[in-house]
């Protein structure tokens, strides 16, 4: 760590301390206000005083789990979302040993709203300062350069340049780049780092051999320098490490989702599913009125077959946007005619990259209201019906069509391993304005890096997404 960053973990721990007794003092006084009376115990007696001093005794062993969390580790180079996230995870955790603590002993007091209440306020003072310590951090480090990480780039393929061009582009990140070097000679980084100074390494070389890594990964452990790399593909996904026949070996897992972890996911998504189907009920109820009343000819909901988990083909559920004449399904007496003219409408205004998919720009063939609803995503809804069906989930990577599917190279098969979802990585990160190969590479990292909270995060961030034009103009 630098030194700054040693300095500013050590005024946290203070910080941290004062803001939770400050939460707990606040809800204190916060349940003498008239308008909390009908949420306050009456058997609540504690005294001001004592009921500090049982903050102050309670206080260290927050601080203790915030420690446990790892943060106060004030590295420049911490994301504020992960400061956030972690401070919630141990405040909540802190709480919920106190809940049973104060269970088992009730002479201390039972108020559950000063609890609660204070829970509340210890993740925002907590959270508001630290937010305000990491801009005093941060001036430091753009205006004075104090705390900056000096990292030296060893590798010129595309990864690295991109890489160089964001640490240069935002001072923000916390580093500067001494240097940018092919090779992994020990001689050559010394005498780099005699002049400049070197903090980090990152490896962008997929060719050097394990010797060079194996003496420049000893070079750094000596020096105290961090030791970073762009992994390869075999390198990427998770794996356990076990003792075969006396040897070490390495097993790569597929997924997370697998045993207890597919449990959980399912589970998430029969709650969430059903929680947000209610919601939007209201809602469907007008987008179905509003597609009969302009094209009554056809059915509402449009049943599109798809291709899901394992190559078992499902209809995914939508609201028809398109005229009837024009939908291809068999239910359709039109349909040869149906297919010949999107056929005509893929080579004409596909604006899609990379073969697989196609995405029609300015589609003719939709409803004045299928346009509204299309470019909202908002067709998508009855989509909550195959999740709770168990044919979909919330995340997952898209639907796709059999023929889109029997266009896939043997490797894009690794997309249905699991249920297609809803929405998904590449819907987050750049919706239908993705190639292909993109949305490939999304939904792998997805399906390799699987947890649920990157399901809560990911139908956070649609909601976002939905509000983005998208380029293709749709």
């Amino acid at each position: 760590m630098k030194r700054s960053e040693i300095f500013f973990s050590s005024i946290q721990v203070p910080v941290d301390f004062s803001m939770i007794v400050l939460a707990a003092a606040t809800a204190y006084f916060l349940r003498d206000l008239p308008m909390f009376q009908v949420y306050v115990s009456k058997v609540f007696k504690l005294s001001f005083r004592d009921y500090l001093n049982f903050a102050f005794i309670v206080a260290p062993f927050f601080i203790l789990i915030l420690a446990v969390e790892g943060l106060y580790v004030m590295r420049s180079t911490r994301r504020l979302w992960q400061e956030v996230y972690g401070v919630m995870k141990a405040i909540t955790f802190g709480l919920i040993i106190l809940i049973i603590a104060v269970f088992l002993n009730r002479e201390w007091f039972s108020s559950r709203f000063v609890i609660l209440v204070g829970w509340m306020l210890a993740v925002f003072y907590v959270v508001a300062a630290r937010y305000l310590v990491r801009l005093a951090q941060k001036w430091l480090l753009i205006k004075k350069g104090i705390g900056i990480h000096r990292v030296l780039l060893i590798g010129y393929n595309e990864k690295m340049r991109a890489l160089r061009h964001l640490l240069d582009y935002d001072k923000a990140l916390g580093y500067r780049v001494v240097d940018q070097i092919e090779d992994a000679s020990i001689t050559h980084i010394k005498n780099i780092r005699r002049i400049k100074g070197v903090d980090e390494i990152i490896i962008g070389d997929p060719s050097l051999t394990d010797d060079e890594q194996g003496k420049l990964f000893d070079f750094c452990q000596i020096n105290n320098i961090a030791y970073r790399y762009f992994p390869t593909t075999l390198q990427t996904p998770r794996f356990t490490m076990q003792i075969f026949n006396g040897e070490p070996i390495i097993e790569f897992q597929h997924t997370p989702l697998d045993g207890w972890g597919k449990v959980l996911k399912r589970t998430y998504d029969i709650i969430a599913g059903f929680f947000l189907s209610v919601f939007f009920a209201p809602l469907m109820c007008v987008i179905a009125l509003l597609i009969k009343l302009e094209d009554p000819e056809g059915p509402i909901i449009y049943k599109n077959e798809r291709i899901g988990e394992n190559g078992r083909k499902f209809f995914v559920y939508k609201f028809r946007y398109m005229r009837w004449k024009y939908c291809v399904t068999r239910e359709n007496p039109r349909i040869d005619e149906a297919i010949a003219f999107e056929k005509k409408l893929i080579n004409e205004r596909n604006a899609r990259q990379g073969g697989v998919l196609y995405k029609i720009k300015d589609d003719p063939r939709r409803l004045r209201v299928g346009a509204v609803i299309e470019r909202w995503s908002l067709d998508e809804l009855p989509q909550f019906f195959n999740v709770l069906k168990g044919d979909m989930s919330l995340v997952g990577p898209r639907p796709h069509q059999e023929r889109e599917v029997n266009s896939y190279s043997e490797y894009h098969r690794r997309l249905l391993t699991i249920k297609p979802g809803i929405t998904g990585m590449a819907q987050v990160f750049g919706r239908s304005d993705l190639a292909f190969e993109d949305e490939y590479r999304l939904d792998v990292f997805y399906i390799e890096n699987w947890s649920l909270w990157l399901d809560i995060l990911i139908c956070l961030k649609t909601a976002g997404a939905l509000f983005r034009r998208r380029k293709n103009g749709n």
